[in-house]
């Protein structure tokens, strides 16, 4: 833009990426180009041809100037995103995706358990349409489906098997992880993939 407007337009190059950025380095840069851009318009209007030749002489400098340091704030305030960055970004849409989904199984199971069982949520053992978000019915699935469960080992299946063969199932994460003596760190996993169907 610099060079294309004679240097005219260098203060509302800067300031709009300013703005983008939310810089202020930037905008007392626009500031600066845009003081600079009055005072050589102001000296240009004169009938002095000394001070004409100045007025010139800052528009040239202007453009030439704002033109080099337009081109070497360019990547800061357009950023390139690479291939694997907005593969990442997929990805992170992706799991919040998932995330969203599994809060709305958990509420639609806990307002109607009927429901829940109707539409398999948490038995990805079994046909379904409705998508849970990747929930595990620790009290329906089978063992192969909680050795799926984050950090799960085939002790820790077999005691939840037992465990739930014993008295009749869960009710929660933490009676899980008490119940079954699940190791600690396992709770927050559980927490967030685990459902408790009656």
């Amino acid at each position: 833009m610099p060079f294309l407007t004679f240097g005219v337009g260098t203060p509302f190059t800067f300031l709009y990426g300013a703005i983008r950025r939310g810089s202020r380095t930037l905008g007392a840069t626009a500031a600066g180009y845009g003081l600079a851009l009055t005072f050589a318009l102001m000296l240009t209007g004169t009938d002095e041809a000394a001070l004409e030749a100045l007025g010139g002489f800052m528009m040239m400098m202007l453009w030439i100037a704002g033109t080099a340091h337009a081109f070497a704030v360019r990547p800061s305030v357009f950023p390139r995103e690479g291939p694997r960055s907005r593969q990442n970004q997929y990805a992170i849409h992706v799991a919040k995706y998932r995330r969203s989904l599994r809060e709305d199984a958990r509420r639609l199971a806990s307002e109607d358990p009927a429901l829940a069982h109707e539409l398999r949520i948490g038995r990805p053992d079994l046909p379904r349409a409705y998508d849970d978000g990747g929930l595990v019915d620790v009290n329906h699935a089978p063992p192969e489906i909680l050795a799926g469960l984050p950090s799960m080992t085939p002790e820790l299946v077999d005691r939840i098997v037992r465990r739930r063969s014993a008295q009749g199932g869960f009710i929660s994460a933490e009676e899980l992880t008490v119940d079954a003596d699940l190791p600690p760190d396992l709770l927050p996993h559980l927490s967030e993939y685990a459902i408790f169907l009656p």
